[in-house]
This record gives structure tokens, C-alpha cells and sequence, in this order.
């Protein structure tokens, strides 16, 4: 029996890459044939995935599962096998977030988001990395849906920090981190008036510092480090480090007092379970995603306002025995996050298709 999964772009070291490649070692050593099939790969990574061109047609015995994160043409190319159908949906954020600033990504996102109301009567198996995603596949008609979580290396988080990024942060400021690339969802400029807030009325000693990649909306970054500008935050307080290497967001993460989120739309959001890896304390607001993948291990808030947030931060950075509690209850979000059966579920959801 083959189990294949189809990636519309296989890139090591990305969360769907990563889970397609676990997936598939995972499987073999069970003893099915399974192979990743993809659109496009990165160089060197040709022994990894196969291009779909060579998919092989498989039998009505078998499994497809499709990694649905972006339109393509493998979303026709699933529906048309006669196989048992799966997808794994990692979520696509909304077309209005990009209306203006990006209308390739906003013209992307409503082609994805019509494919996967389009798929839904093809689909056996309809699985979500997290639970708001699953509610909006169900909310789509799709049948036979589970949460299945996210695939998180936690082996990899135990190499070494980069010394030299954690003492250049660690001075007398207090470090509000996020991670997460620089997109209107993310809401960066609300991040923006928070730490002008914070400076202004709570303490001129605060640095804001985002970690994530800049260069998908050049027009949103411009303006967001134009406001920062503008409220004559200086670059020692605002600090956009962009794409940096896994020993330097560690550092980053340690080196951290509160990790801020003020974004307005996630799929799973694993800056969070990382800032529970690092026991960095928690400040988000309530949207989508977010208080399903939290927990109980963070403050949330329902709504934003800039002196709320900065407060808020301010407590939980000065609050030792609220910082304990936070901790306390990452960890336990942690432990319950490892515990979950991946493989045994998927594998049950699998055998449940084959029976049908």
C-alpha cells in the first residue's frame, strides 16, 4: 500500500517541509511505500521529493494527502486520483490583509481560499494543524475533520545560543520580542505603539525586537519603520533583525522578557510554542489560532489598545511569581503537546479510510 503526500514547494527547514519529511520516515518504517511529491524543491533536495510529473497513478487502495497551504495545480491533480483523499491544512491567511500593499499575495489568497471550498466534495480525510483551522474547514463542509498538530522538532531547540547575540541584548531594557515575518496580519505598527507607550508613560529603558523575514511587503516594512521614525523610537528600540540563524533566535528568545502578539490572524502561530521552549512569559491577543495553540500558558487580551498592552507587558515583566505561573503552565501546554500520538492517530485515521 502506497501512502504519498503531495507539497506544492518542498523546502527543508520550513514547518511543511519538515512535516512532510517526518511524515514520510514515519511511514516507511512502518513498512508503506511513501514518497513526497512536489512542484518545485529546492536544490538539493532531489532525492528528497520527486516532482509530480513523475507521480506514479495509484491504486483506489491507497492515500493522497495533500499539504494545502497555497493554490496549485495538485489541488485538480488530488481530486482527480482515484486513490483515498486526504488533506492537511496549514491555513492561508485572508485576502484583505494584502489588499493595497500586495495584490499578487491578496490574488493568491482568494484563488486558495476558492480551491479549498472547490476540493471539499473530493476529500475523505480532512485534517488541520490546529483547531481553528479544523472550525473553518467544517465551516467549508468538509466531513471526517480532525486536529492534528503541527510537527515540532523539539530536539533541535537544545543546540547552543549564540553567546554573542544574547550579551548584546542583555543590558538594562526590557526585550519585547517577536517572531514573525513582517506582514500587515502580524499587525507590527500596533507592536509599534505599544513600545512608544511603554517608553513614553512606563520607562524610557524598552526594546522592541522583530525576527522575521522583511522583503515580502517592502511597501508594509517601509511604513512600519517610518512610524517608528515618527515616534522618534530610535533604532536601539526598535530592532527588525530579519531572517536570522536558528543560534541567534535562541539567543533572541532568551535573552527576551515578554514575547508581544498583537498579530490579527494565525494558523497555529509556533513562535508561541517556541517562546514556551524558552519559558519566555506570553502577551497575545485573542484571534484566531492563538488562544487554541496558548493555552493557559499566556495573558491574553481581547482587543487592542496600546496602553492595555504596554501595561500588560510591564507587569509580566516585573511579576516573578505571575512569570513562574506562566512558565508552569507552558510547560504543561508543552508536555501535552508531546504526548499527542501523532503517528498512532494518523495511522488510525488511515486505517479508518482503508476500511471504508
Amino acid at each position: 500500500m502506497r501512502i504519498d503526500q503531495l507539497v506544492p514547494a518542498f523546502h527543508r527547514g520550513d514547518a511543511i517541509g519538515d512535516e512532510a519529511y517526518e511524515l514520510r520516515g514515519f511511514l516507511r518504517s512502518r513498512g508503506y511505500e511513501s514518497e513526497i511529491y512536489c512542484l518545485t524543491r529546492d536544490r538539493g533536495q532531489e532525492g528528497e521529493a520527486r516532482l509530480f510529473g513523475d507521480f506514479p497513478p495509484p491504486a483506489a487502495s491507497d492515500i493522497t494527502l495533500l499539504h494545502f497551504a497555497l493554490p496549485s495545480p495538485l489541488t485538480q491533480g488530488l481530486a482527480a486520483l482515484p486513490s483515498k483523499k486526504a488533506i492537511l491544512y496549514h491555513n492561508i491567511t485572508p485576502p484583505e490583509f494584502f489588499e493595497g500593499l500586495n495584490p499578487e499575495m491578496a490574488r493568491i489568497s482568494r484563488i486558495g481560499r476558492r480551491e479549498l471550498r472547490w476540493l471539499e466534495p473530493s476529500v475523505d480525510l480532512a485534517l488541520a494543524d490546529s483547531e481553528f483551522n479544523r472550525l473553518e474547514l467544517a465551516a467549508l463542509g468538509y466531513g471526517n475533520t480532525h486536529v492534528f498538530p503541527l510537527f515540532v522538532d523539539f530536539a533541535k531547540y537544545e543546540r547552543p545560543m549564540s553567546r554573542f547575540m544574547y550579551d548584546f541584548l542583555r543590558d538594562d531594557r526590557v526585550n519585547i520580542l517577536f517572531v514573525g515575518r513582517v506582514a500587515p496580519n502580524k499587525r507590527i505598527e500596533n507592536l509599534i505603539k505599544t513600545v512608544f507607550y511603554f517608553k513614553k508613560y512606563i520607562s524610557p529603558l524598552v526594546r522592541l525586537i522583530v525576527v522575521g523575514k522583511a522583503g515580502t511587503f517592502p511597501s508594509y516594512y517601509e511604513s512600519v519603520s517610518r512610524m517608528a521614525d515618527e515616534f522618534h523610537l530610535k533604532p536601539e528600540e526598535v530592532r527588525f533583525l530579519g531572517h536570522v540563524p536558528d543560534e541567534e533566535m535562541y539567543a533572541v528568545y532568551k535573552a527576551s522578557d515578554v514575547f508581544l502578539s498583537l498579530s490579527e490572524h494565525e494558523g497555529f502561530c509556533l513562535p508561541l510554542v517556541e517562546s514556551m521552549i524558552f519559558d519566555l512569559p506570553v502577551v497575545a491577543l485573542a484571534s484566531t489560532a492563538v488562544p487554541y495553540t496558548l493555552g493557559e500558558s499566556g495573558v491574553l487580551v481581547s482587543s487592542f489598545r496600546p496602553d492595555r498592552a504596554a501595561e500588560l507587558v510591564d507587569i509580566v515583566a516585573r511579576d516573578a511569581a505571575l512569570r513562574d505561573r506562566l512558565r508552569a503552565a507552558g510547560r504543561r501546554e508543552l508536555a501535552r503537546l508531546k504526548a499527542f500520538p501523532r503517528e498512532e492517530f494518523l495511522l488510525a485515521r488511515f486505517e479508518e479510510l482503508r476500511s471504508r
